[in-house]
């Protein structure tokens, strides 16, 4: 029999690995959610960890001579919390059947709807070899199955060639079409939309100080003012917010130059704060909170700050987070998400293989739909 060309192990916590060799494995660019130093701050400050449902099992992939050749970001998930992807629906039809839709196994970055590798190798066999040792995890622990988000085309070709069922979801990006700043691209939309959007920033600034920090001018004051920011959308969507300020105090420590925190004060009181965070192509708007009422101050911290930050920096896009409609009207486009999911259950497999093809359907219909109606000229 031939020697297997590399061996899987299970990392339990990312600590396991020296941050130069994980961090080695990722794909050319800058993709911040997925350094070691991120899922280091998520499992060290409790955000991740078995208690709250997100169990580190990360796969480990090393050739016959030791040498680390893939990686995958990879959780025990007791729960659907924090994935961005819902699949309440599949665990109600596997337990109504009697069987356990609890533990899966999850293959992304906690809290993070943003697209990115998930199989972090550079060679195609060893991105399989990552998936099939998914698999075989998933089948000697007698789990349900294995979900992959937020999938870049290169690992969800792979998983769909391995028979994992693909899914696809959408949200709103602003695509930076070689703007030169906000004025170039306001004069790309129409002149009701272009209108509207100035009258939203003026309203929005009026008696407002807003600024952008980053690297050293972020300090320890800024991020308490933040997470207060962070509670209060947290408890108000969804009554527990899954970061924790430990986790906030490593993104200062490790992370800082990674990250643009807009701020807005009144009358010197902060009042609202919008975390974002840059990768080589880009700006990835996550958290967002406000500790005080004035309008449209959402739209400008999370949407128009982000495309001004983003077209100073040259980066191809912001993806302002999921779900939102509203977006569409500020100039973000729709735009397809990608997720890929092994079912060990037959029927489950079998019957959410169908539903698929019709959701993928109307996905596909409802970002066409909405494409009619960005802000865009026409013509």
């Amino acid at each position: 029999m031939d020697e297997p060309l590399f061996q899987a192990r299970i990392l339990t916590s990312i600590d396991e690995v020296a941050q130069s060799d994980w961090d080695r494995l990722i794909p050319s660019g800058h993709h911040p959610f997925l350094s070691w130093r991120f899922l280091k701050a998520c499992e060290a400050s409790g955000a991740a960890c078995a208690q709250t449902g997100w169990n580190p099992r990360h796969i480990w992939l090393e050739d016959n001579h030791g040498r680390a050749v893939g990686a995958a970001p990879l959780y025990a998930k007791t729960h659907s919390q924090g994935e961005y992807v819902f699949d309440h629906g599949w665990a109600d039809a596997l337990e109504r059947a009697g069987g356990s839709y609890y533990p899966k196994l999850q293959c992304a970055v906690p809290f993070t709807p943003a697209t990115g590798p998930r199989l972090l190798a550079q060679n195609p066999d060893h991105k399989r070899g990552l998936a099939l040792a998914m698999i075989q995890a998933c089948e000697q622990w007698e789990m349900s199955g294995v979900h992959l988000t937020f999938l870049q085309d290169e690992d969800k070709t792979i998983l769909e060639k391995l028979g994992f069922a693909a899914r696809e979801d959408r949200q709103f990006h602003f695509i930076n079409r070689g703007y030169n700043n906000f004025d170039d691209f306001l004069r790309h939309l129409a002149s009701r939309k272009r209108k509207n959007i100035r009258k939203e920033r003026a309203a929005a600034q009026d008696g407002v100080t807003i600024k952008r920090l980053t690297g050293d001018d972020l300090k320890d004051v800024h991020w308490d003012i933040f997470y207060q920011c962070y509670l209060d959308t947290g408890q108000r969507k969804w009554g527990r917010p899954y970061l924790t300020r430990e986790f906030f105090a490593m993104m200062q420590e490790t992370m800082r130059d990674d990250i643009i925190l807009v701020m807005a004060w009144k009358d010197d009181t902060p009042i609202a704060a919008a975390l974002n965070f840059i990768g080589s192509d880009a700006l990835y708007g996550r958290n967002w909170g406000c500790l005080s009422y004035h309008p449209f101050l959402h739209f400008e911290l999370c949407y128009y700050q982000a495309i001004e930050a983003a077209l100073e920096r040259g980066l191809a896009r912001v993806e302002a987070g999921a779900q939102g409609e509203h977006k569409l009207a500020r100039g973000y486009e729709p735009v397809a998400t990608h997720s890929a999911h092994y079912l060990a259950h037959p029927g489950l497999r079998e019957a959410i293989e169908d539903y698929l093809v019709y959701e993928r359907n109307e996905i596909k219909h409802n970002i066409n739909t909405l494409t009619q109606h960005t802000p865009f000229k026409k013509g």
